[in-house]
């Protein structure tokens, strides 16, 4: 018995050794790849900046024998660059405008997630004209789901509610309290998908600085461009004609 128990236990560290062995080889295996990738990477870069240095030398010998056909050539680019430029603006309009009619009914908003109504929402000032319209929905937005900048207006700053009921009086004072704090001087707009309570309302239209409310109903026009956020721009009143004095 113990002669047998001895050769099953050297058998145990045979095994134990060939294990260890075939480790120790595999990390050296991957050490090598790494290494092998590293170095790799470094000739690239390096390939590429020599390319880039070279292409740069040449540019530049270019320009100084031939300076007229460098300068047509730096204008054709030019041309392209900025028509690259307005296409793909085009686009992105072209793209927002189908999304927007895509998403104006109701009763596709209801079946919308938070985050989903938040940046349709977001989508939707910037059609109307808005800028720097920014998505910040999330942990630690302090009540405020997109700020933005309008031309001439100041500046903005929504909550979105994507609620089946109603908003209470207790979510319009967090608002409230957002905008005399973290967002002081922001204009407040609250988005509802819902409808404010009564008391809700009364706090949202009655504070120093009046919330701009777009519930339900505004929601369906807005959503269609039928009720900008925006008040219309007071008409310019024509001054005197040439000639006339003024009264």
């Amino acid at each position: 018995m113990a002669r047998g128990s001895r050769k099953r236990t050297g058998k145990g560290r045979s095994r134990r050794r060939a294990a260890t062995t075939s480790r120790r080889r595999g990390g050296a295996t991957t050490s090598r790849r790494r290494g092998s990738a590293a170095t790799s990477r470094r000739r690239r870069r390096e390939v590429a900046a020599v390319a880039i240095v070279a292409a740069g030398g040449g540019v530049v010998w270019f320009a100084a024998e031939h300076p007229a056909w460098a300068a047509g050539i730096a204008g054709l680019l030019a041309v392209l660059f900025a028509g690259g430029l307005i296409l793909r603006r085009r686009a992105i309009e072209a793209e927002r405008q189908r999304f927007l009619a895509a998403n104006a009914e109701l009763e596709k908003v209801d079946l919308m997630s938070g985050g989903e109504f938040e940046h349709l929402v977001a989508e939707r000032m910037i059609a109307e004209g808005f800028r720097q319209v920014r998505e910040c929905g999330g942990t630690g937005d302090f009540g405020v789901d997109i700020t933005a900048v309008a031309p001439g207006h100041g500046r903005y700053a929504v909550q979105c509610k994507r609620y089946a009921g109603s908003v209470g009086a207790p979510e319009v004072r967090n608002f409230l309290g957002a905008l005399a704090n973290t967002y002081a001087g922001h204009t407040g707009v609250l988005v509802t998908s819902g409808r404010l309570t009564r008391q809700a309302r009364l706090e949202a239209l009655g504070a120093r600085e009046p919330l701009v409310l777009v519930e339900r109903d505004r929601l369906a026009d807005w959503l269609l461009g039928a009720a900008p956020l925006l008040p219309a721009r007071p008409a310019r009143r024509p001054g005197p004609l040439a000639g006339e004095e003024a009264t």
